[in-house]
């Protein structure tokens, strides 16, 4: 993974068509590294989460230029890559396992390399629902969050500033129901990313999630059978 952040961190610092036309074969080189990563952690992930296995790249990797439409920046080009395994594919909405390599410059989204379990995008119906599920079972979805590894912590990111009308703002699942999205994420290292079978320990780390990612999907399937 070595040559994938170094191409990543060059590309950072000359974002413009001009650099990446001249080297575009490093690019062609790294990408074929990363999909070659990605389909290795779609059958390590696969053992233990079926809905997993049967992904393709198409179904889980994103493209590297960027959208600058509705942007300020620019930049044509993304700075990391990433792969979202999820039952149904990256735009199905469900919870999965993300995991991006970036310029690891910074310590905060897009540039860490970053693990995340849940999703950020869900319908309206399906938060009431999992508002519900948490609240209602609420010892069974906290075993969710304690049997996840230490690293995995909440993403509290547009959350909501006060408990919505209904629920019990001093009870213990409170500030779950603030949120909107549902995410664990951590922070690795240059020193994880490029040791030797991160495929493997990346999704020994994801293992501990899947019960998270579980409870959450049941959720987003009930709100999509009302």
């Amino acid at each position: 993974m070595k040559e994938v952040i170094a191409f990543l961190r060059d590309l950072q610092r000359n974002n413009h068509r001009e650099w990446f036309n001249d080297n575009k074969q490093r690019y062609v080189e790294a990408q074929q590294k990363w999909n070659g990563y990605c389909e290795e952690l779609i059958r390590e992930i696969g053992k233990y989460d079926p809905c997993i296995a049967s992904l393709t790249l198409r179904d889980c990797t994103y493209r590297i230029y960027r959208d600058t439409r509705f942007s300020t920046d620019k930049s044509p080009y993304k700075t990391h890559f990433g792969v979202f395994l999820a039952p149904g594919g990256k735009k199905s909405m469900h919870a999965g396992y993300y995991f991006h390599v970036g310029t690891g410059e910074a310590d905060d989204y897009p540039y860490a390399h970053m693990l995340a379990a849940g999703n950020y995008c869900y319908e309206p119906k399906a938060v009431r629902l999992l508002r519900e599920d948490i609240s209602e079972n609420w010892e069974a979805f906290n075993a969710t969050l304690q049997s996840a590894d230490p690293r995995f912590a909440v993403d509290w990111e547009g959350a909501l500033k006060k408990v919505p009308r209904g629920y019990d703002a001093s009870a213990p699942y409170a500030d779950w129901m603030r949120l909107k999205s549902y995410c664990l994420c951590a922070q690795v290292d240059d020193a994880f990313v490029c040791a030797p079978q991160l495929a493997q320990r990346v999704a020994e780390l994801f293992r501990t999630t899947q019960p998270f990612t579980a409870f959450i999907n049941r959720g987003v399937d009930e709100a999509r059978e009302e």
